[in-house]
């Protein structure tokens, strides 16, 4: 129904920079928030960040004054600027968006497939 695709992760060395970008399509009547969640070995997965259509952010104390989430409403499109990387920001990173896929359904929950981000030198 709704398929989100995720890039930009890869290999940074600590405090490095790395742009996560994750575009929604299909089925999409309205977005109400999309963000960024993250799962380090041995740990749960975990909100780093999300960004409401009005464009109101929320942040995890760890990452706050170092990532930036934006979005792009008319591409569906939302954005993690990841800043002064550390060693602890290492985990895969799976973007969420919270989908009404007609005017009748209530919103869902929809995830894509993760993308490694690993900062390490």
């Amino acid at each position: 129904q709704v398929q989100l695709v995720e890039s930009g992760g890869g290999l940074v060395q600590p405090g490095g920079s790395l742009r996560l970008s994750c575009a929604a399509s299909g089925r999409i009547f309205s977005i109400r928030t999309m963000g960024w969640y993250r799962q380090g070995p041995g740990n749960q997965r975990a909100l780093v960040a999300d960004i409401t259509s009005g464009t109101v952010t929320n942040y995890a104390d760890s990452v706050k004054g170092r990532f930036t989430i934006s979005r792009d409403n008319a591409k569906n499109t939302v954005y993690l600027q990841m800043n002064s990387l550390k060693p602890e920001d290492t985990a895969v990173y799976y973007c969420n968006a919270v989908v009404k896929t007609n005017y009748f359904r209530d919103y869902s929950d929809f995830w894509g497939q993760g993308t490694q981000v690993t900062v390490s030198s």
